[in-house]
């Protein structure tokens, strides 16, 4: 098999005439609209495949696939591939303690230093319970790395704990260690004897590596790892990934999902008691990372769809993207995942095939798929459109055509594809590297654009021009790479006197070290390093490794 980079317009001409639903179960009376809208999803989302669990609580109602696990092959996917469900992974890890907890062995409650003393964590802002870390509210930083290459160094909390829902993994890597401290042996082990084999989920696995491999779906990334992809760019195979943390390390199959909903649907039955049950889905703190009116329990998002209580989750593996809906008031829930990592997951799937199911089970007509927009399509266009100078002399042009947006790049129109809200990509190579980020004053009225280091404003624009800047933040600014799968490059900017990573701005908390992002109390943290020739040579994004490299 060669590794040679994928055009979409191929992955487009064997998709038209090649897109069946390849059921291997069917319990459900009309399944043409979902598979049309899916059809229509996977085309406008750049998704070679998509595998399909939708469940009732007395049994699995529908597997099926769509499209491909190898594109150039033409390899169909099946419901014997394993998909890596990332963050859903947080929910078999959730109940793993609850079990651990119905033993009597396990206090939910207790600083979890007391039980792992080892742990490379600062907690003076309060004792960490697995409570926290279950809620996300540990004030512990999202770290991915998760071991640190200096021995010395530790994760700082950022807040007390159980004041903010701040999203983190590392939180997760922890409670597997957790897991493995009290029942003598690894956590992807006893989920399997936990959770697993109970439930008849004889496929799946909490090891990313060695015969899984095998019997994995192919997977894509975006070509270029150094810059941002438009949604229907180009997309290449990537190398096998071997991960074992319980941040998101379930492989899983469709087969399986099903058995994993109903038990859900069930509350917990065959797994844990009816009080760890409720501990499980008690909405403890408000989620906006899952849903603007999501909160989030033991390892699940719990929110409202159609007046219904469900819980959901979604997870982002580094080549895989996935959704999880449960409706527990009505007993149907849909599990998807595509085989590439393409900045979305396939939530309006899930959620449109729970909401169709609904409506058969009440004999009500059908639901209308959802709107699938076009990132080329936007209906405030004029809104941007214009001549925008930067306080240095560079100008850059914004032309609004219906509800196309381009801006002038020489004698060259590059289309402009919306990022949500004032956010968009220049579909152009060299423009990749960041977004344009548009500002509006208190009027609403757009006044200012930013593009990496580049800062342009309109003539509505009204505020200073000038922003004075620490001398010592020309030594942060580059291009600064890791070996992550999840991130690759990260390039920091000095723009409007203030450090951007990636286009988070950067708060100063020490000489050379920063807070990520806009939120006061976030614990993620960015430090430079090693400074040679005026130049830091090492960025630390929370204890992960990124090392300057000399590329654009």
């Amino acid at each position: 098999m060669t590794t040679s980079k994928l055009q979409r317009r191929t992955f487009l001409a064997l998709g038209a005439s090649s897109f069946i639903a390849r059921q291997f179960l069917l319990a459900a009376p009309d399944v043409s609209v979902l598979d049309s809208f899916i059809a229509r999803y996977m085309k406008a989302m750049n998704a070679p495949g998509m595998t399909m669990a939708l469940a009732r609580s007395q049994g699995a109602a529908r597997i099926a696939t769509f499209g491909f696990s190898d594109l150039e092959s033409h390899e169909a996917l099946t419901p014997n591939h394993l998909f890596q469900v990332g963050s859903i992974t947080k929910s078999f890890v959730a109940l793993t303690c609850l079990q651990l907890h119905d033993e009597g062995k396990l206090d939910l409650e207790r600083p979890v230093l007391e039980y792992l003393p080892w742990l490379p964590i600062v907690a003076k802002q309060g004792a960490i319970t697995p409570h926290h870390l279950l809620t996300h509210t540990s004030g512990l930083p999202n770290a991915l790395g998760f071991t640190m290459t200096d021995p010395s160094a530790r994760y700082v909390q950022g807040y007390r704990p159980g004041e903010h829902f701040h999203y983190c993994n590392l939180g997760y890597w922890i409670l597997g260690r957790l897991i493995s401290s009290i029942d003598g042996r690894h956590w992807a082990e006893s989920v399997r004897r936990r959770i697993f084999d109970p439930l008849g989920m004889k496929a799946s696995s909490a090891i990313i590596g060695g015969d899984t491999q095998l019997r994995m779906a192919r997977s894509y990334l975006p070509k270029f790892d150094d810059r941002m992809s438009p949604r229907l760019g180009e997309i290449a195979p990537t190398g096998y990934l071997v991960f074992d943390n319980a941040a998101g390390s379930v492989t899983s199959t469709p087969g399986d999902m099903a058995l994993f909903m109903q038990m859900l649907m069930k509350g917990g039955a065959g797994v844990v008691s009816k009080d760890s049950f409720a501990k499980f889905t008690t909405p403890y703190i408000d989620a906006p990372d899952l849903g603007p009116t999501a909160k989030y329990g033991y390892g699940i998002g719990v929110d409202r769809l159609d007046g219904h209580t469900i819980l959901r989750h979604t997870g982002g593996m580094a080549s895989f993207m996935s959704s999880l809906t449960v409706d527990l008031d009505s007993g149907v829930a849909a599990f998807a995942s595509i085989n590439a990592m393409l900045g979305y997951r396939p939530v309006p799937v899930t959620q449109f095939a729970v909401q169709s199911m609904n409506a058969e089970k009440e004999g009500k007509p059908a639901p209308a798929a959802p709107e699938l927009n076009d990132p080329r399509e936007v209906k405030n266009a004029s809104d941007f459109a214009g001549v925008f100078e930067s306080p240095s002399g560079g100008k850059l042009q914004v032309f609004a055509n219906g509800s196309a947006l381009n801006i002038a790049v020489g004698d060259r129109r590059i289309p402009l594809e919306s990022m949500g809200g004032d956010s968009f990509l220049a579909d152009e190579y060299s423009w990749l590297r960041f977004p344009l980020v548009f500002g509006r004053n208190k009027e609403k009225q757009v006044v200012e654009v930013s593009h990496g280091p580049d800062w342009y404003v309109n003539r509505t624009y009204t505020g200073p021009k000038a922003f004075p800047a620490l001398p010592q933040y020309e030594v942060f600014i580059g291009h600064y790479r890791s070996d992550s799968p999840w991130s690759r490059s990260v390039r920091v900017v000095l723009r409007k006197g203030k450090l951007w990573a990636n286009d988070a701005p950067l708060e100063a908390i020490g000489h050379a070290l920063f807070r990520i992002g806009s939120d006061s109390f976030s614990p993620d943290v960015a430090e430079f390093l090693q400074v040679e020739d005026g130049m830091a040579l090492l960025l630390k994004l929370n204890g992960s490794d990124y090392w300057r490299v000399e590329v654009p």
